[in-house]
């Protein structure tokens, strides 16, 4: 009896061990597969605009996210005042929507991820129309705000990325959506090709996107293209399809 139960507990642990570990044959290529979970902190400083009468109204307002770019990473909030919406909205420029602007801590590139959290979080503690979120940014953000798409197509109603580039090969999957692209002719900073192979993989796959290349502009298209109203007015029409 006593040599039963012994042997019981040795199969348990046995199977236990096998049950719990991998299990593979020297010499030879096995599939195996991974499953965990990864926790993760995303700490990012951002400005937050309201409409006027966001605290009147129980209506839900559009929102528009922009990315900056490069020269504006760090901790000080106020470089990202010095373009785009925030810019504009500093010198008293009213919007109808809420605008959110984070800011990529020094050394660091767009996240995704972060950005993902961030908008997640933005539209759990505002009175956010989801369908109706529009997406820009310039130069490092112009790559963030192609990335930023391509990896969740169905967050957007519209983006407009100024003066960056992306991975022409995944534009299949924001065919969808509309989408202003902007660049400067004589950017010698982000080449305008980056945005004219993306303009023309897009054309390829029958979306209907718009470019606007200015002939004289140099990497600085961001001004000319943000004082435009027709952009803030073509996002509005727009809806998440």
């Amino acid at each position: 009896m006593k040599n039963k139960y012994v042997l019981i507990v040795l199969l348990a642990f046995i199977f236990s061990g096998c049950a719990n570990s991998v299990v593979f044959v020297s010499g030879t290529q096995s599939h195996q597969k991974l499953k965990t979970e990864i926790c993760k902190t995303v700490e990012l400083e951002y400005l937050l605009y309201t409409p006027d009468n966001y605290s009147e109204t129980d209506e839900k307002l559009p929102l528009l996210l922009f990315l900056h770019g490069s020269g504006e990473r760090g901790n000080d909030l106020n470089k990202v005042k010095v373009h785009g919406p925030p810019k504009l909205i500093e010198e008293g420029k009213k919007f109808p929507f809420i605008v959110v602007s984070p800011q990529c801590p020094e050394g660091k590139w767009w996240s995704i991820e972060d950005l993902e959290a961030l908008l997640n979080n933005i539209i759990e503690q505002y009175k956010v129309d989801e369908d109706r979120i529009y997406l820009t940014g310039l130069s490092m953000g112009g790559f963030g705000t192609w990335e930023f798409a391509i990896e969740f197509p169905g967050k957007f109603a519209a983006i407009a990325p100024v003066c960056g580039g992306g991975n022409k090969f995944a534009v299949d999957r924001i065919k969808h959506i509309p989408i202003w692209v902007f660049h400067g002719a004589k950017d010698n900073v982000v080449k305008p090709e980056q945005s004219e192979v993306m303009v023309e993989a897009l054309e390829k796959v029958g979306s209907d996107v718009k470019f606007t290349l200015y002939p004289e502009a140099t990497h600085n298209s961001w001004t000319e293209t943000y004082n435009n109203e027709d952009l803030y007015n073509w996002f509005l029409e727009q809806k998440r399809k």
